[in-house]
């Protein structure tokens, strides 16, 4: 009986020393493993996923970590773009639920960002201290392009009622402009403040439709047929306007005054606009063909005029066609830093990775660009260091800190 015990203890740790040697083995060959194919891979760090991944990475709060000091989806295509990079910083989704999200604007004193959700019909408010978003105005007349001017007074530019109108500090409204001539505004879409206290706005057809404002009344550009029923759904009093004018830019003077800036017949359908930091240049983006269009309409485009002394703007220049690899990055609305670089929404549909921003020289070289999953439809810069990019795209808002500051406010 002993000698059969110490006989199974003998074989059990013959058995054990084997097992260990067996998985020693095994162990080494799965260490080996990865150097064997790591010594076959390409050599460089690995890529973070990006928008034209599969499955699509994830912006939001609760995704995993995707940046290995530069975010991969921020694209520098010039060594220009390097020095208006922020090395490590994440472009962030803020904030999901929209409709169409457009005219994102910084409030400097306020510490918040507002703007449009258009065929919800109300403006929204995305505070910096927690993150939180609230309804700030409902209804907001379909609102597009936000800005607020030198005193910090919001503006908006409204669909429904064709018109910009300026926030009071005392919660009061005053319209800006509402006609040109005697005519009826088409439905304004942006607007930039001046320091001399003048605004100045484009003026395109996109607000005559169901969906951001209200089509002509029977008879009008949007309405030939009359099938349409404007009124329905409005208040009193809306939806009761015809197209009478061209799509034109315009200038508001101190006194009220409106006066033409630029016309039809050099940018149609004028959309996003701004100003150089020196106020010598005016941007004035030329989009797609809007309802009651009778002409080509606008083709995606950006043109740069001259801004004399006198306010007459002069040498009209294409500043680019906006197409890129081959892609066309239609764009909205733009801004300026404070070097006179333009940072301009991308609206390429469906082509996956060229929707988001696109970054240009003062002298139209494209130097960088920011992929979003989404359509871009305007942007600002804010933070209360005017260093943090807030993208409004489609449905979300994004956000995107970066190595320079915005040039004006709002």
């Amino acid at each position: 009986m002993a000698r059969d015990a110490c006989d199974r203890q003998d074989a059990n740790r013959i058995s054990r020393r084997g097992l260990i040697k067996t998985v020693g083995a095994a162990a080494g060959a799965v260490a080996l493993a990865p150097r064997l194919v790591a010594a076959q891979a390409p050599s460089g760090p690995a890529a973070p996923p990006s928008t034209v991944t599969t499955p699509p990475r994830d912006f939001g709060p609760n995704g995993p970590p995707n940046v290995y000091f530069t975010d991969p989806d921020v694209l520098t295509i010039d060594p220009l773009f390097n020095g208006l990079r922020q090395p490590n910083a994440p472009i962030q989704r803020l904030w999901t639920g929209a409709l169409w999200s457009e005219g994102p604007a910084w409030s400097g004193q306020g510490r918040y960002l507002v703007w449009s959700d258009i065929p919800n019909n109300r403006q929204l408010r995305w505070l910096e201290d927690n993150g939180g978003v609230t309804v700030f105005r409902y209804p907001s007349n379909n609102s597009n392009g936000n800005t607020f001017d030198f005193q910090g007074r919001q503006l908006s530019c409204e669909h429904l009622t064709r018109r910009v109108v300026r926030y009071e500090h005392d919660g009061s409204i005053t319209v800006i402009a509402d006609r040109f001539e005697g005519k009826r505004l088409n439905s304004p879409n942006d607007v930039v403040p001046h320091p001399d206290g003048s605004y100045w706005f484009t003026d395109p057809p996109y607000g005559g439709q169901l969906y951001e404002g209200a089509p002509d009344a029977a008879g009008g550009p949007s309405n030939q047929a009359g099938r349409l029923k404007p009124r329905l759904g409005q208040a009193v009093g809306m939806g009761d306007n015809k197209r009478e004018l061209p799509t034109n830019v315009y200038r508001v003077d101190p006194s009220g005054k409106v006066e033409l800036v630029v016309g039809e017949d050099q940018v149609p359908d004028p959309n996003g606009l701004v100003l150089s930091p020196d106020y010598k240049k005016l941007y004035v983006i030329s989009t797609g063909k809007g309802p009651g269009d009778t002409g080509p309409g606008g083709k995606g485009e950006m043109y740069a005029f001259d801004v004399g002394s006198n306010n007459k703007v002069s040498n009209r220049k294409l500043f680019s066609d906006f197409m890129v690899d081959g892609v066309k990055c239609g764009p909205d609305g733009v801004r300026c830093d404070v070097d006179g670089n333009l940072w301009c929404s991308s609206n390429a549909g469906r082509a996956v990775g060229y929707s988001g921003v696109t970054v240009w020289t003062p002298e139209g070289k494209l130097i960088g660009r920011i992929r979003l999953p989404e359509v871009c439809g305007n942007v600002c810069f804010g933070g209360p260091k005017r260093n943090r990019l807030f993208m409004a795209a489609s449905q979300s808002l994004y956000a995107l800190y970066v190595g320079t500051q915005g040039a004006a406010p709002g």
